[in-house]
């Protein structure tokens, strides 16, 4: 009786508890959920934070998986009939090569996905047509330079010649420069080329050649990639091409804080802003890319952009509930507080620690420039491969260029065209 009593008592006390305590959930209580994520290192850390706040609002726990072979793994994962819940895919591009085993999302999402959300970003949520199969949960701002405080930004094509002009004779490469990436090395030098290609031909034009429409060898993509050969060509980059070629492209950047320094300008990503930190260096200042030649009239104040995107593999309850909370608010500000960039207009400006990182986050958000997905990540995973190795024979040896853009073409034509995506920008 006695022990009856005691546990009568214990019951009664728990019961009281869980009214005050009222929201809080003990994780697991409400079933799990599986991850997988191109994120290691300091990214997975930062991705965890966030997920952990997740558990803490709906006690459901998360299994989480991060690896830089995430094609692999889920290819092999949807093979044996184990994919994960949730994957964070590295790019918009991938979607096709999942199609309907990715599960539609629109009546996933709530009021919140389209009254945070720009319009353009809806679009681009929808790239390939159809319902929406995946939100952007990590984004970048790309068709930017960044340089140290104090150099006066050019605010055009002239001036950034200029700019140039002048290290040359003061006996200093202005581009720092790296290309190596592992497998994946090269795309520092595909973001030059759509970039080019965007600001002197326009967003048609580059829709077209996404789409697999125009051909690599046409007088704009061809543009596009001479006018990148002016910036790589001798006494340009630090340490010449072979030092580009060798040079990991989160390196390329360290020597502009040098001192004294050795090249002051890079073409590359907002993701550098948290390299930057992560290095102790001063915070670097950006500008809009401007290209070369007249630039396109279409192509004012538009701006390259990329996306890391959250797919649902399996519809339960609990990867529901994930899908609407990373694109929250709440989610959203844990990465921002980490370097991290959000499509999310509701995260406030003073998320971000820099000035700089606030400029990029008005961009991404306020609907105000046109955002056109990084071009490469749209192709045909082949496409794609193979422009990346034509950046790095191009950059060892800018002879060949001809060679280069016809084997580019006749691995173009091999496609199949549902492989090719024909939206490219938001708006």
């Amino acid at each position: 009786m006695r022990r009856t009593a005691r546990a009568a008592v214990c019951c009664s006390v728990l019961v009281v508890l869980l009214a005050v305590l009222g929201g809080c959930r003990i994780p697991g209580t409400a079933g799990s959920v599986t991850v997988l994520g191109p994120w290691t290192g300091r990214e997975q850390a930062e991705f965890t934070r966030a997920l952990d706040e997740f558990t803490a609002q709906t006690g459901i726990r998360v299994d989480f998986q991060g690896t830089r072979a995430l094609g692999e793994v889920l290819s092999s994962g949807l093979r044996d009939g184990t994919p994960p819940d949730v994957a964070v895919l590295p790019s918009i591009g991938d979607l096709p090569r999942y199609g309907d085993r990715l599960e539609p999302l629109d009546d996933v999402l709530d009021r919140g996905w389209t009254a945070e959300h720009s319009r353009q970003w809806q679009d681009l949520a929808r790239v390939g047509g159809g319902p929406i199969r995946a939100v952007p949960v990590h984004v970048n701002l790309k068709s930017m330079i960044w340089f140290p405080p104090g150099v006066p930004p050019p605010s055009d094509a002239a001036e950034l010649d200029e700019l140039s002009r002048s290290l040359r004779e003061s006996g200093m490469a202005p581009w720092c420069v790296g290309m190596s990436a592992s497998a994946t090395s090269g795309w520092p030098g595909t973001d030059w080329i759509e970039d080019l290609l965007l600001r002197q031909s326009g967003p048609e034009v580059y829709r077209q050649w996404i789409a697999g429409e125009l051909p690599w060898t046409s007088p704009q993509v061809r543009q596009a990639w001479e006018t990148w050969q002016r910036f790589a060509g001798s006494g340009q980059v630090r340490g010449g091409r072979i030092a580009a070629l060798l040079t990991e492209f989160q390196d390329a950047s360290r020597p502009m804080s040098a001192d004294p320094p050795q090249c002051l300008l890079e073409h590359q990503g907002s993701f550098m802003a948290g390299v930057h930190a992560a290095r102790g260096e001063p915070e670097a200042d950006f500008a809009r890319f401007p290209g070369f030649t007249p630039e396109h009239p279409d192509s004012a104040g538009t701006w390259e952009v990329s996306a890391d995107v959250a797919g649902m593999f399996r519809d339960t309850p609990q990867a529901r509930e994930l899908i609407r909370f990373l694109v929250s608010r709440r989610a959203q500000e844990i990465w921002a507080a980490g370097e991290a960039f959000s499509a999310n207009s509701a995260v406030p400006a003073d998320a971000y620690r820099t000035p700089s990182g606030r400029r990029i986050a008005a961009v991404l958000t306020d609907g105000r420039d046109r955002l056109c997905l990084d071009g490469s990540d749209l192709m045909p995973s082949p496409m794609r491969d193979a422009f990346q190795r034509a950046v790095l024979e191009h950059l060892s040896d800018p002879t060949r260029l001809d060679a280069l853009l016809h084997a580019l073409d006749r691995i173009r034509a091999q496609l199949p065209k549902h492989q090719f995506t024909d939206r490219a920008c938001g708006g």
